[in-house]
């Protein structure tokens, strides 16, 4: 049962991207809000934002910000969210983090409300809201998994720019136009702020999301294969993952491919499966040329499925196509959905 007066909420991030798309995901969904703390870093405190017509001045985040925060929304970097989820959960606050800060950790569920929901029950004041590209693609494939098992999961993505911040699209869209009048232009973000070399991502696709691991898998590859196994509650799935960047400002496309365990079922028992799932949208229409795109995703809170088939070699093996905004499912609201569901199982009061 809700508060009569609703819950005090934290943003910490509060001017980034998906700090932005939280805001509004809290106002487009209603949440219940009495009290509404924005934070971030020095940077950024003092900067004044609208929520729901009213100014809020963001405050400078301190060991001490959280007290009487029931629900911390964080999204600002995961050294951020490790030196201040501990001092939010020491002042009664349930932390949904929105890094990769705490995913892997035992004790921390990974969450996808229309996954698993119940592990939520188990947590210990600090939440994960899992990788982007990871989340559309287990909404898409948990109904597949309850009905008929799953074996093996094969993805490669198709991801927005706008996954590595707003400088990122602002040099997408300056490289674009760099290119069309014949200008000169210095890439410097992407593929990795940090790394030595940077490439043109206008008219172009980079191959690399985040860091190389030792084993040549990136670090975002390596996050969608084990979240998916931790989200999913299968261990031993096999997963692999090659992830690409592409010059779409918003919005994540993937192809995937899947076993299931049972041998004889049809696409068109995938697709009326599908079409019934918690958090999906089928556009599945070949024929009339209907399949789901990244521009056609942008502001909405569902997953888009399309181009549902069988493999021609493996009985058990079907392809399809998922597509979500990576700033709302990926990011704002799946979080806010913890939220959620944090108060419809009464774990917040």
């Amino acid at each position: 049962m809700e508060k009569k007066d609703g819950y005090h909420v934290a943003v910490l991030g509060a001017t980034g991207a998906v700090g932005q798309q939280m805001l509004n995901t809290l106002e487009q969904k209603n949440f219940p809000i009495s009290t509404l703390t924005l934070l971030s870093s020095p940077r950024s405190a003092g900067k004044k934002l609208l929520f729901k017509g009213v100014e809020h001045t963001i405050q400078e985040v301190n060991p001490d910000s959280f007290s009487g925060v029931d629900i911390a929304l964080f999204s600002a970097g995961g050294s951020v969210s490790k030196e201040y989820a501990e001092h939010a959960v020491r002042h009664g606050a349930i932390v949904i983090d929105n890094t990769s800060a705490f995913r892997m950790e035992e004790s921390v569920p990974l969450v996808v409300p229309e996954v698993n929901e119940q592990a939520l029950l188990k947590h210990q004041g600090i939440i994960a809201n899992p990788n982007c590209s990871t989340i559309q693609m287990v909404v898409a494939l948990e109904p597949i998994r309850q009905k008929y098992g799953l074996n093996k999961v094969i993805v490669s993505t198709y991801q927005a720019v706008s996954g590595s911040g707003a400088a990122a699209v602002d040099e997408l869209y300056s490289q674009t136009k760099a290119i069309i009048h014949n200008e000169s232009y210095e890439p410097a973000i992407l593929p990795v702020k940090g790394e030595k070399n940077h490439y043109q991502i206008a008219f172009n696709a980079i191959p690399q999301i985040d860091k190389f691991e030792e084993n040549g898998f990136t670090f975002e590859e390596m996050k969608m294969i084990n979240e998916t196994k931790k989200i999913m509650r299968l261990p031993d799935l096999h997963v692999a993952a090659t992830c690409v960047r592409l010059p779409v400002a918003t919005g994540h496309s993937e192809s995937v491919y899947f076993e299931i365990n049972e041998e004889g079922i049809s696409v068109q028992e995938i697709k009326d499966l599908l079409a019934t799932a918690p958090g999906v949208i089928l556009q599945d229409d070949p024929d009339n040329q209907i399949y789901p795109m990244p521009a056609d995703c942008v502001g909405k809170s569902d997953v888009f499925i399309g181009r549902i088939r069988k493999d021609l070699d493996e009985l058990k093996g079907f392809h399809m196509w998922v597509v979500s905004d990576n700033l709302l499912k990926g990011a704002a609201w799946n979080s806010v959905q913890i939220a959620e569901s944090l108060i419809n199982l009464g774990i917040v009061k």
